[in-house]
């Protein structure tokens, strides 16, 4: 009766424990900034496993802050280790962006890190803001 009744407190202690891991956890991206690019009213989202590949799921407007420089603008997007995933606004305008990264090695995405960048072409190095990290914490 005794290994029974641990078996219980075991299997709902391990039930409550998922139930808390897959949680959507969200929150607001601060704004971002460097020269010739923002990104504002940012907001993120980390899926849970089976929504949206577990990924993370983040939108903002990005914008062109210098419209008379000749430069496009772009977001930079890191997860779990991998490389930078990069999404192109438009030059001398504000857009709307929203995307979902995610690896497919992993049910879900815990580690995310994001920046934007201004894209002075070729020549000249690309300057970014600082990156900002996000992490999916357990409560």
């Amino acid at each position: 009766m005794k290994r029974a009744m641990a078996g219980v407190v075991a299997a709902g202690l391990l039930l409550t424990g998922a139930g808390v891991a897959l949680a959507a956890q969200k929150g607001s991206i601060p704004h971002l900034d460097t020269r010739g690019v923002e990104f504002l009213q940012g907001h993120y989202k980390f899926n849970p496993p089976g929504t949206n590949h577990g990924s993370f799921e983040w939108s903002g407007l990005l914008k062109d802050d210098d419209a008379d420089d000749g430069h496009n603008v772009y977001v930079q997007v890191r997860v779990e280790g991998h490389g930078w995933a990069r999404y192109y606004g438009k030059q001398r305008r504000t857009v709307r962006v929203h995307h979902s990264d995610w690896s497919g090695a992993q049910q879900y995405t815990d580690n995310a890190e994001l920046r934007v960048c201004r894209d002075r072409g070729s020549l000249r190095p690309d300057n970014c803001s600082p990156t900002e990290s996000f992490s999916y914490v357990l409560d």
